[in-house]
């Protein structure tokens, strides 16, 4: 058996074309008048009746976007607030993946797929159990984890 050959085990029923005459109604669930009642006629995502668009009424400032890891600070308006990302949480049993003795940073997370930018903050915490020495560098650590990490002999730098 192939893709090509599965077949549905319900029948597919067609929707019903309404405004072609029939006892549907003289509005044929259009509403009466206005805009949105004509055929083909729609109101835009975004659009507010003629003001201006929720994007437009922010002003755009330098920094407005500010990545995490960027040491650039943030300057705020009164009408837009950065909120900071939360740092990605990886618990003691996800680092089981590494070999002894690895050097743990982000960097080498970002290259096994556990993040999407090498700059992203990361945090560690004690769930679960490891099994290997490990080094930890530049990333944060939780107490918990902290023990768990150097009772089987990992360091954290």
């Amino acid at each position: 058996m192939q893709l090509h050959n599965l077949q549905p085990r319900t029948l597919r029923k067609g929707t019903k074309r309404v405004g072609r005459g029939g006892k549907r109604g003289t509005f044929s669930g259009g509403g009466s008048k206005g805009q949105k009642s004509r055929a083909g006629a729609g109101v835009k995502p975004g659009f507010r009746g003629g003001d201006d668009r929720i994007w437009q009424v922010f002003p755009k400032m330098r920094g407005a976007s500010k990545k995490p890891g960027n040491s650039r600070p943030h300057r705020k308006h009164r009408f837009y607030q950065y909120r900071a990302g939360k740092p990605l949480v990886l618990n003691v049993s996800d680092l089981n993946v590494f070999h002894e003795g690895d050097i743990i940073t982000p960097a080498l997370l970002f290259q096994n797929g556990m993040l999407q930018y090498p700059e992203a903050g990361v945090k560690i915490l004690g769930g679960g159990s490891l099994a290997k020495k490990l080094t930890i560098k530049d990333i944060k650590v939780s107490e918990s984890a902290r023990t768990k990490i150097t009772q089987i002999g990992g360091t954290i730098q």
